[in-house]
């Protein structure tokens, strides 16, 4: 397959543009108005309990939002240790990627590769942490413990590095070319899905980096939003919005406007959901 460009393919519908404006009049709302320090303390931490619950949940994490708690408290928990790493894994991302965007430097291929480091953490392989996949992988549908049918099929592990630095390219583009950060963050949440990178983590890297273009530029609403939260909600709806095709060629032949409608409806329901929406209405 040659390689092109990366060029997404998106139409702004009057759904995703009404979400837009929504979500600008909340920003100016949460930005303007006072807060106690210690009260957003409090909700600052418990969007970060939310965001780490919800997307190890998607992957398969069985602990619950008390669970999780107690674990970010250094409390025991009866769990699997790798359920437990998960969630000590995930925090320390988002410390990461909270301390990265405070720097205001360029993403770069070493800023995902690290967000992958730190996902995964004590949970695979060592030389696979931080780390390009060197081999093909599929995404695949299950029943119990008995695989259906294979949903997806990544690009060539060859291809990936190059694909990788195609979106990195992208995304510092759309700084110049003054494209939507929210828009944005939505892209490089589909196409690391789409490039699948590697051996397993890629759900949360993508979450991640998409909330690290949201911090970075301007859109962090005080670290109060867990996007996450919404996709656990409904994850069929997750899954189908972010349906990438039978491979990564048929994949970039279609385009993102579906799931940029659901990203940035999430969003904006993620504003007004009741952590945010109700101290700040």
């Amino acid at each position: 397959m040659k390689i092109n460009i990366f060029t997404p393919k998106y139409t702004i519908t009057h759904q995703i543009l009404n979400d837009l404006m929504e979500i600008a009049e909340i920003k100016s709302l949460i930005l303007h108005t006072p807060i106690l320090p210690k009260q957003e303390l409090k909700l600052r931490r418990q969007a970060m309990i939310r965001m780490i619950h919800s997307s190890t949940s998607i992957e398969g994490n069985i602990l619950n939002r008390y669970e999780v708690e107690k674990v970010l408290s250094n409390e025991k928990v009866d769990a699997p240790e790798r359920d437990i790493f998960e969630v000590k894994n995930y925090r320390d991302a988002l410390y990461f990627i909270s301390e990265f965007a405070q720097k205001k430097q360029k993403i770069t291929i070493k800023t995902i590769l690290k967000i992958h480091e730190l996902v995964t953490k004590n949970t695979i392989a060592q030389d696979n942490c931080g780390s390009f996949r060197k081999r093909k992988v599929y995404v695949v549908s299950r029943r119990g413990n008995k695989i259906i049918k294979i949903s997806y099929t990544g690009p060539d592990p060859k291809q990936v590095p190059q694909l990788a630095k195609n979106l990195v390219n992208y995304m510092n583009q759309t700084k110049k070319n003054h494209i939507c950060p929210i828009i944005v963050a939505g892209v490089a949440h589909s196409e690391i899905a789409a490039i699948h990178p590697f051996a397993d983590g890629n759900g949360r890297t993508a979450r991640l980096l998409a909330t690290l273009i949201l911090y970075q530029r301007g859109y962090d609403f005080r670290r109060l939003f867990a996007l996450e939260s919404y996709y656990n909600k409904n994850r069929p709806a997750y899954y189908k919005a972010i349906h990438l095709g039978d491979n990564y060629e048929e994949r970039m032949k279609g385009d993102m406007t579906n799931w940029l409608e659901y990203f940035i409806q999430g969003f904006n329901s993620e504003m007004k959901n009741e952590s945010v929406g109700q101290y700040f209405s």
